[in-house]
């Protein structure tokens, strides 16, 4: 694949320009749908009467409707999307399994039993909620480290050991039901489906915060990333130390779910589906960290305006659409996976 080379002063950047182009693709296409989607509703906008009233220049009573009710849920969708994508490319690379995406290894569901656990036990608000869904990640991603750890991680050691844990988790959040009251448990319930709906500023700070801080340790270990994928032997001597690096990515990576998770749920299937979509795309090898979160803020927000337009309220999740999608998507994984002898 061809790559551009900018030079300026003592710094180098290297562009893929199909790459590139993707990522532009899919930012606007995720702008466009957000656009639509702020205008659906009982009180329908056309998009440049949000634009318009985004530039304070809206007909009148639209701009609480845009401003304070919908644009809050639109940017938790875009946000979440762009974490679970990135968290999704991070883990995938550094199992070398397309399998390996926090929800399925586990990490997503750690962080949702931290969660519940706030919502349940603590009646907390979205700050501890968040603190609750970073705790239980870190607890359950340490905890899936340590068990697949053989002199090193492989990669499917890693995916069986976290599925492994994503069951033990399953029974946990059963059993937290069971002792929940019937209004925390339904709300619980809905929560776990992964939802964007009655979303405020409060969500979107979480995963704003999430995002600035996780993603420069990311972007810098990228190239190293790359390297992994080639083998531990490999990344060593070309002066990467795997463990470390890989440490550090796994956390990133958890930090990123957990955030996601905190401020939207654990919306099924996208961390699994937006890298793999994304490399086919754009025809790039590594781990293609920007397209992942691009995708990935695309499959959300076309999901959630596809929930809005399907039903007359807005109280359907948008973890059911990606579910939905997302079953099939895995179905056909599993199925080439299984043709190509790697399960």
């Amino acid at each position: 694949m061809s790559r551009r080379h900018f030079r300026a002063g003592g710094l180098s950047l290297r562009v893929a320009p199909r790459a590139l182009l993707t990522g532009l693709v899919l930012l606007l296409v995720a702008a466009t749908v957000t656009v639509f989607a702020i205008g659906t509703g009982r009180y329908e906008l056309s998009p440049a009467e949000v634009l318009r009233t985004l530039a304070g220049e809206g007909p009148p009573g639209a701009e609480f409707i845009v401003v304070d009710l919908r644009l809050p849920r639109a940017l938790d969708g875009l946000l979440v999307g762009c974490a679970m994508g990135m968290a999704g490319a991070v883990f995938q690379s550094l199992s070398r399994n397309p399998l390996g995406s926090p929800d399925i290894i586990g990490f997503g569901s750690g962080a949702s039993v931290g969660a519940l656990v706030a919502i349940i036990v603590l009646d907390a608000g979205a700050p501890q909620t968040a603190f609750g869904a970073v705790c239980g990640g870190f607890a359950t991603a340490a905890a899936v480290y340590l068990l697949a750890w053989k002199r090193g991680v492989h990669g499917h050691r890693l995916v069986l050991v976290g599925i492994g844990a994503s069951a033990v988790i399953g029974s946990v959040t059963s059993f937290l039901y069971v002792r929940a009251d019937i209004g925390k448990a339904a709300q619980a319930a809905t929560w776990m489906i992964g939802s964007l709906n009655g979303r405020g500023w409060s969500d979107v700070w979480i995963a704003a915060a999430g995002l600035a801080a996780l993603t420069p340790v990311i972007l810098v270990y990228g190239r190293r990333l790359t390297l992994l994928e080639m083998g531990d032997d490999t990344a060593a001597g070309l002066g990467v130390p795997p463990e470390r690096t890989r440490l550090v990515l796994l956390a990133a990576g958890t930090g990123l779910t957990a955030m996601a998770v905190a401020a939207a749920g654990p919306i099924p299937f996208v961390a699994l589906a937006a890298p793999q979509l994304a490399r086919r795309v754009t025809r790039a090898p590594g781990p293609n960290v920007l397209p992942a979160a691009l995708m990935g803020a695309a499959l959300v927000t076309c999901a959630d305006w596809t929930t809005q337009r399907i039903s007359d309220s807005t109280i359907l999740p948008v973890g059911v659409v990606t579910g939905v999608a997302g079953g099939l998507y895995l179905a056909w994984l599993l199925i080439r996976e299984r043709r190509a002898g790697r399960v």
